[in-house]
């Protein structure tokens, strides 16, 4: 089926740009409280997978073997911007469970954020591993592979057994019988769910009424830790941190790459799976924005309110355009 335009793009007077996709809000029941497009083709969620990635760190009681926190489990969580809090925290974490980089299946890759790269260049200084906007997560799964005492080599492959935990705490809560995957820029599998099957997840996870205990507390304490440590799960000025902060403590976000982008909202019991078919990260940034302010969650922060009708600005600095939620989107009705 064709999604609905879900984003524009203006200059001018004119349209020059649109962004199709596909939207499912669901709660925990698996009711669909708004399904737009396409919702039930399998894709992949990227990065917004993380914090089911999480749940093997905390319910299997690694976290606390290691005396991981907060700040570890939101950067267990985190495509972050390899920032000092970041890499720093990373570095201390690995050392924390006998390891170092190099037991990183991630590769190096440039800070995101330029204060950092500049002065990196200025030191002619070369990223590490820890740079790698997934080492939290990575070190999230060492710590597992640590605590179970099981190989630290390989545990990026699908058949070890840290990632058929997460395989199997993704069943759980999709209630998918079959879970394809591909391999994720990071080098760690992607499952791919349905637009449908993702938001349940998340809804379970914003509401674990439902769960066994270790797996409700397990997924309270991460989006907990997401919604206590913004920055640290993504990074200084990122959307992520914005849209959270401008929630205050309603809800959390987790933005994918190829314009997937996700959200838990443990204040209306509900979770959110957007896609935009180009791929585009300024028109799911926009979306969830959107959505987020349909459910009355975004407060009138400006930086919030700038990812919902952003200004398109030319080299001068003047404003020529902006990009802004479609009447699609902008007339969601959510149940």
């Amino acid at each position: 089926m064709a999604n609905p335009i879900l984003v524009e793009v203006t200059r001018g007077d004119l349209v020059e740009s649109i962004h199709c996709g596909a939207i499912a809000i669901a709660d925990a029941s698996g009711a669909l409280k708004l399904a737009l497009g396409d919702v039930t083709a399998p894709v992949y969620s990227r990065s917004s997978l993380k914090p089911m990635q999480a749940i093997p760190l905390v319910e299997s009681g690694a976290a606390d073997a290691f005396g991981l926190g907060d700040e570890e489990i939101a950067l267990a969580c985190a495509s972050h911007s390899g920032e000092p809090m970041h890499t720093e925290r990373v570095e201390a974490w690995l050392a924390r469970i006998g390891l170092t980089q190099s037991d990183l299946a991630c590769g190096a890759h440039p800070s995101r954020y330029e204060p950092v790269v500049e002065a990196m260049i200025r030191a002619r200084l070369k990223p590490t591993r820890i740079f790698n906007n997934c080492s939290g997560k990575h070190t999230g799964f060492l710590t597992v592979a640590r605590h179970w005492d099981v190989a630290t080599a390989g545990y990026e492959h699908a058949d070890h057994p840290v990632q058929k935990a997460v395989a199997a705490a993704l069943r759980d809560l999709t209630g998918a019988s079959a879970l394809p995957y591909g391999i994720d820029g990071c080098a760690a599998p992607n499952f791919a769910t349905s637009l449908t099957q993702f938001a349940t997840a998340a809804a379970r996870m914003a509401t674990p009424g439902a769960l066994p205990a270790p797996r409700a507390a397990a997924t309270a304490r991460i989006i907990g830790a997401m919604i206590k440590h913004p920055e640290l799960m993504s990074g200084t000025g990122r959307a992520c941190a914005t849209l959270i902060r401008a929630c205050g403590g309603k809800a959390s976000v987790k933005t994918g790459a190829e314009g997937f982008f996700g959200a838990w909202i443990p204040s209306r019991g509900l979770g959110v799976a957007i896609k935009i078919d180009d791929g585009a990260g300024r028109a799911s940034e926009t979306a969830m924005a959107a959505v987020l302010d349909q459910l009355g969650l975004l407060n009138d922060d400006p930086k919030a309110r700038a990812i919902l009708r952003a200004p398109v600005i030319n080299t001068r600095g003047a404003t020529v355009g902006e990009r802004r939620p479609s009447a699609v989107l902008a007339a969601l009705a959510i149940a």
